[in-house]
């Protein structure tokens, strides 16, 4: 049976992220990218297909870098809504600890339909709470994963610091060392693919210096370099969090992170806001990745992450739109034009320019992940992509087409292809019935605080 061709044409703008010429559009066989077309340009063989891109802004597939669905279910929540990090935690702690097996299913739905309707094709999860009957909340995200047709790269996070030996988290939110290497090492054996094109895998994801013991962190770092998967952390988001460190271990959060095995190129550090120059220089050498988190930062008034001076370093800078509790949306597109403002705060309008941003949220989320195969528009890459149709209201008047999708704020992609496959349509998401599921997952978000 013969892989079929089609023929994006002639796209309004491209966005490649690598610089490459694709104005006459590109031609998507099977999974992969097999061409690239300058204005003009036929195919090099026929097609089966044409999709007329002329009122439309075509992107690589945006790429999510750290997330935490569950906290779909506690948006918006007043008592948290002013409130900065360490006493945002802990006044939701307990409420998300209630957390079961369908509400954290509804909440992961949620969470990836948002994602891909704003042109996102692959996305991070840190899923770190199990209690009682949510041993298997990584399970459950995979199927649901598998629903939505994105990929994904779904990290076990753990937690096993509690309140009662130093910690921030409930002891009844905390797993023993022994509970969660188990189980780290159960996910990675049943689902972590390998190789391009992979559409599922697995990192090790201890939560943060202030939840976890230095012992899961050197076994989580061990573990990965045996099984060749990734690691992922918070880090460095609060001032707290360095005093946490300065306190408990003696160490500011880097010197912390390097005495665990973790500074390394495995490695990507969730907000990454409070380094100094040698933090800095030393992450760079070390090419561990930095995930900002622009709009959770400014929510909780964490600080701006230095993303020219870790760039300039050699570490790789990518995009996440934080858990929708600190955010509060899942929208990755929102997030990148979020960042431009912010980093144009820090560092002015010449550094921080649309192009920069929009490779961050595409090619450097990839780097970030440590993925080749995704994040570009180039010959062999995946067919991950995203059109945008500027035809709204707020576009009217606009003349550069990618400038305008952060400067005017596109929030909503027309259309979105993973693999080949077509997962968004005219703006709507393939096989999912919307509205169905606002219903059940408001019930969920209103079960989880009965009683409190």
């Amino acid at each position: 049976m013969l892989t079929q061709r089609t023929w994006i044409k002639n796209p309004l703008a491209v966005f490649t992220a690598n610089q490459l010429d694709a104005a006459g559009g590109l031609v998507i066989e099977g999974s992969r990218i097999a061409e690239l077309l300058s204005a003009g340009q036929q195919p090099a063989r026929p097609v089966d297909s044409v999709i007329d891109a002329a009122e439309c802004v075509l992107l690589p597939g945006l790429i999510n870098t750290h997330h935490h669905f569950y906290q779909t279910l506690t948006r918006a929540w007043a008592p948290v809504v002013n409130a900065p990090l360490f006493p945002w935690l802990k006044q939701l702690y307990p409420v998300w600890a209630r957390l079961q097996p369908e509400a954290l299913a509804l909440a992961s739905r949620v969470a990836m339909a948002e994602l891909l309707l704003s042109g996102c094709t692959t996305t991070t999860d840190h899923h770190y709470l199990f209690p009682q009957g949510m041993e298997e909340a990584i399970d459950v995200q995979v199927e649901v994963v598998g629903e939505l047709g994105m990929r994904a790269l779904l990290t076990r996070g753990s937690m096993s610091l509690g309140e009662d030996d130093g910690g921030l988290p409930p002891m009844h939110t905390v797993q023993s060392a022994e509970v969660i290497l188990e189980d780290s090492q159960r996910l990675i054996q049943r689902y972590h693919q390998r190789g391009e094109g992979a559409w599922m895998q697995i990192a090790l994801a201890p939560c943060s210096p202030f939840s976890v013991t230095p012992d899961i962190m050197r076994e989580s770092a061990a573990m990965a370099q045996r099984e060749d998967v990734r690691l992922h952390t918070h880090l460095a988001e609060t001032l707290d969090e360095e005093q946490f460190c300065l306190e408990r271990f003696g160490l500011r959060t880097v010197d912390y992170l390097d005495s665990v095995g973790w500074l390394s190129d495995r490695t990507w550090l969730a907000h990454g806001i409070h380094f100094n120059e040698e933090e800095i220089r030393r992450l760079g050498a070390a090419g561990t990745g930095i995930c900002h988190c622009p709009v959770s930062n400014m929510r909780l008034a964490s600080g701006m992450c230095p993303t020219r001076d870790l760039e300039a370093a050699g570490a790789p800078i990518g995009l996440g739109v934080d858990g929708s509790a600190s955010n509060d949306a899942s929208n990755l597109m929102y997030e990148a034009r979020q960042a431009l403002y912010l980093q144009r705060l820090r560092y002015g309008t010449e550094y921080a320019t649309p192009e920069r941003i929009l490779g961050w949220a595409t090619r450097g989320s990839a780097r970030v992940i440590g993925r080749e195969d995704i994040g570009q528009l180039a010959v062999g890459k995946q067919a991950d992509l995203a059109l945008f149709r500027l035809d709204e209201l707020r576009f009217s008047g606009s003349h550069d087409p990618i400038a305008a999708l952060l400067l005017c704020g596109a929030e909503r992609a027309d259309s979105v292809m993973v693999g080949g496959k077509w997962r968004v349509r005219e703006g709507q998401i393939v096989g999912l019935d919307v509205k169905s599921l606002i219903a059940r997952h408001r019930h969920a978000a209103k079960r989880l605080f009965a009683d409190i």
